[in-house]
């Protein structure tokens, strides 16, 4: 079936919001009739905004990789999003909050690719095409009013939620570890605020990569050689105050910290 989304028109509404950083109503809203591939054409069209503005696109992240937030949403899969190289922040580093709108920082797995994978994919073809795993955290930051009330299509159009990622610096091989059994533990300012194993994260971390590339394959896409993956929250989101000092360690990929700023 043929959109008759005005996609470059939407895309457009959301790249002013985040440059902006105001917010915006859900696109459903006005478009009660939107679609998930809808989402993903204007996510798509964002993401070539963003490149116009000199922007690089550095890899990929998993949202809805939780099977409770799953069933919640009524979804058979998760979705995707796309990082670039002006979302990294480096570990230690600093969030600017005021740059952003209501920004939630959640600890996750993070890999990266040396091989391109694509279609169909095992465990062990994952596996045989990464070359690190390392801890990493994101911040999420919607762009709609309230960073509640809107659709499926609203969440993928809106970069699923996008905004910025703090990578470890403890890289180790994705066969070196259990993936499946690693403690994770986000602390602010000195209190556990999540903690979790890391098979929270999809059942195991690396099967969120195989539901990336099915996702990806059914847009005609592969998962290029060098893309850093952030396969999805062990926990629930925090939302970052001025001040705030994050915290993520995860069993034997260290800690990696960041500090929250006006």
């Amino acid at each position: 079936m043929t959109s008759t989304v005005d996609v470059a028109g939407l895309a457009g509404i959301l790249d002013a919001a985040r440059r902006e950083r105001r917010e915006v109503p859900p696109l459903s809203h006005a478009h009660p009739h939107l679609t998930v591939p809808d989402g993903y054409a204007v996510q798509a069209e964002g993401i070539r905004l963003r490149e116009a503005q000199g922007e690089r696109v550095v890899g990929l992240k998993m949202g809805f990789t939780s099977e409770a937030k799953r069933k919640q949403m009524n979804l058979g899969s998760p979705i995707f999003g796309v990082l670039t190289d002006r979302m990294r922040v480096q570990p230690g580093g600093v969030v600017r909050v005021g740059a952003g709108i209501h920004p939630r920082i959640e600890p996750e797995i993070a890999f990266r690719t040396s091989k391109e994978l694509k279609g169909t994919v095992t465990r062990d073809e994952v596996l045989d095409a990464c070359e690190a795993v390392f801890a990493a955290m994101e911040v999420l930051d919607s762009r709609f009013v309230g960073f509640k009330y809107f659709s499926l299509p609203d969440v993928v159009a809106d970069n699923a939620s996008s905004s910025l990622f703090v990578p470890g610096t403890l890289e180790r091989g994705p066969r070196e570890l259990d993936l499946t059994k690693l403690q994770m533990r986000m602390e602010v300012n000195g209190k556990v605020e999540g903690e979790a194993r890391s098979d929270a994260i999809s059942g195991d971390p690396v099967v969120s990569l195989i539901q990336l590339c099915a996702l990806l394959a059914e847009r005609g896409q592969v998962l290029p050689a060098g893309s850093l993956v952030l396969s999805g929250a062990a926990t629930a989101a925090y939302l970052m105050k001025p001040g705030d000092h994050v915290r993520l360690t995860v069993d034997g990929l260290g800690t990696v910290e960041v500090t929250a700023a006006p």
